[in-house]
């Protein structure tokens, strides 16, 4: 795991700063390469072949790489490349020679995680390109005939004079709490999407985008129905994905264990490959706290098992947590997986994570009433929503109901963001936009492709809230202290199998994550496998109303940038709280708003 940087056409940063912002990316060793118009920088986390032959920027011949990122099956992938000579144990050498044997072929062979750019001297070109859920970050600002890459926007904006906000996207930021599709906070900033690569001509730079990976096609193809034939498979496929990531580490690698069910089976699992495991999770006060669920795991596999009870002192942390991002960033999870990826640091250097079960299985509340029709029910009773009380208890059977009528009147983008993030919907209206028009679009193309309703909203999350918010908030939280967290549901395997599964083992009547939790019987003890699903909460109002609010009132009360988007007044109601919603939503706001301020004033 690593941070890269490169450019073509553009000078170079001094290498003291390059070294200063990608450092905690990869502390081990820094080096560059020149070539021409081009400039690689590569900062290393050794954590596959340690020795000096592998460090980066690696060359071969007439190809050069900078890589950031695990390939798991690069061992068995290198008994396709008979005749390319080894000379070390890296997976960044595998993926030269498998790019020699194969080209842009090799992508389908790759299980892992990777941002990478690669020089070919003799195509005159260099390729970007990135993993197929988005797990490695590759963020590229193209401008004025000179093009910059790196693993993070902070990294890039060093080899930027004048960079320009987007105000574009960051009204679609507030609005959704993530920039969809490649967007961010910056104009001629972007991201290489995910499952995609880029080349471009180092002479023109005229630049050619690919697509390598579509997870809808394997949406559509023929179903596994029979559930034991399911369950066994999703078992070998556990295994192959858990070991793999376990033996392709010349470190030690420890596990996240949470009270549920995805981390819980990864860590069943990892016991079964590694003795004393080293296993680590937050302990929270009151009804956020799951650590005497995830001890139950712990003592049934006889782990290493470390409960951090997080001392964080918000008021003088928010601002560095936050500034990591480069960019506003609102989930507010970032901020426990900050805490808890500083304690993990101090005893391992590889972290096994439960990343992307949800999305792939059917892990959230939402997906319920899509699998079984409800919405469509529901349109019966919405006319009745104008006369209830708004809901003020978000884990309520009544809010429940209440925001499943509220859904059942909305379609495309207002739909999705009203069952996801929910932030503003139903109480402010933000100007339509590009980004709006995109999303939307997007959402109701789905719509005519023959999908169930489920596999519908699958799709939406693991093409915009997973890459969007998700993977970027673990990867950053885990890369500010050097710990790279590996997802073993976000296998090539996974990505493989899941969309083949039947709509009824992923939701079953009320039942989530249905087939994960038959197969959690086989591991599992049973006060695990019944527990819903809660998400790394944290008590948000509790913070805002609490140790932020002094801060959140300076920064909102007046002269504030979120002003440009959203009317003073309705900031001011949500500071001085005379606006009728629910504590948790108003908590909401404020944060997202706050995150947005606090991030302007470092641009400034």
């Amino acid at each position: 795991m690593c941070g890269i940087y490169g450019s073509i056409n553009n000078r170079v940063p001094p290498f003291n700063a390059l070294k200063k912002v990608l450092y905690h990316r990869g502390p081990d060793s820094q080096n560059d390469f020149f070539y021409k118009n081009i400039y690689f920088f590569h900062s290393r986390l050794s954590i596959q072949d340690l020795s000096e032959n592998a460090i980066q920027p690696f060359n071969y011949r007439h190809l050069t790489i900078v890589f950031n990122g695990e390939i798991y099956n690069h061992l068995n992938l290198r008994k396709l490349c008979h005749e390319f000579k080894f000379i070390t144990n890296s997976d960044t050498e595998t993926l030269l020679a498998m790019y020699e044997k194969f080209g842009f072929n090799m992508f389908e062979y790759l299980d892992g995680m990777f941002a990478f750019s690669l020089l070919d001297k003799k195509k005159n070109q260099i390729i970007l390109a990135r993993d197929r859920a988005g797990k490695k970050p590759l963020y590229t600002y193209f401008k004025d005939g000179s093009l910059i890459f790196s693993s993070e926007l902070n990294a890039l904006k060093t080899g930027i004079n004048n960079i320009e906000i987007n105000e574009k996207a960051i009204s679609a930021y507030l609005r959704c709490g993530f920039f969809y599709n490649g967007y961010t906070a910056y104009k001629n900033v972007s991201e290489v999407l995910p499952g995609h690569y880029q080349t471009i001509d180092i002479s023109t730079l005229q630049m050619e985008k690919y697509k390598y990976f579509n997870i809808s096609e394997y949406y559509t193809q023929h179903k596994i129905t029979n559930l034991d034939d399911a369950i066994i498979r999703l078992d070998q496929t556990l295994h192959k994905s858990v070991k793999s990531r376990l033996i392709s580490s010349d470190l030690e690698v420890g596990a996240f264990l949470s009270g549920g069910i995805d981390s819980s089976l990864i860590v069943a699992v990892a016991a079964q490959y590694q003795n004393k495991i080293k296993t680590f999770t937050v302990k929270f006060e009151g009804e956020y706290d799951e650590s005497h669920l995830a001890k139950m795991t712990a003592n049934k596999y006889e782990t290493d098992h470390h409960e951090i009870n997080i001392s964080m002192n918000l008021e003088e942390d928010i601002e560095k947590i936050l500034f990591n991002y480069g960019q506003p960033f609102m989930d507010s999870s970032a901020i426990p997986s900050y805490y808890v990826s500083r304690e993990a640091k101090k005893y391992v250097t590889v972290i096994l994570n439960g990343d992307g079960a949800d999305e792939l299985f059917g892990g959230y509340r939402r997906y319920v009433p899509a699998s079984l029709g409800i919405i469509n029910f529901a349109k019966i009773f919405n006319l009745i929503l104008k006369i209830l009380p708004k809901s003020n208890n978000k884990k309520s059977i009544y809010n429940y109901i209440y925001r499943l009528l509220a859904l059942s009147s909305k379609e495309g983008l207002d739909y999705y963001l009203s069952s996801t993030n929910d932030i503003f919907e139903d109480e402010y209206t933000f100007n339509s936009n590009l980004i709006f028009n995109e999303m939307d679009k997007y959402i109701r193309r789905l719509d005519n492709v023959n999908l169930s309703k489920l596999n519908h909203m699958l799709l939406c999350d693991f093409n915009i809230l997973l890459p969007s918010d998700l993977l970027v908030k673990m990867d950053i939280a885990t890369m500010s202290h050097s710990l790279e967290g590996r997802s073993p549901f976000l296998s090539k395997y996974f990505l493989e199998l899941s969309p083949s599964l039947a709509d009824n083992f992923k939701i079953n009547k009320i039942k989530t994550k249905d087939i994960l939790r038959k197969l959690a019987k086989k591991y599992l003890p049973k006060d695990i496998i019944k527990q819903p699903k809660r998400g790394f909460e944290v008590p948000l109002s509790s913070w805002v109303d609490g140790s932020l609010k002094e801060k959140i009132f300076d920064a909102l009360n007046t002269n504030n940038y979120s002003s440009t988007f959203i009317s003073q007044a309705f900031i001011t109601s949500l500071l001085t709280n005379k606006i009728n919603i629910s504590r948790e939503k108003r908590a909401k706001m404020l944060w997202t708003l706050f995150v947005l301020e606090n991030w302007y004033i470092n641009e400034a």
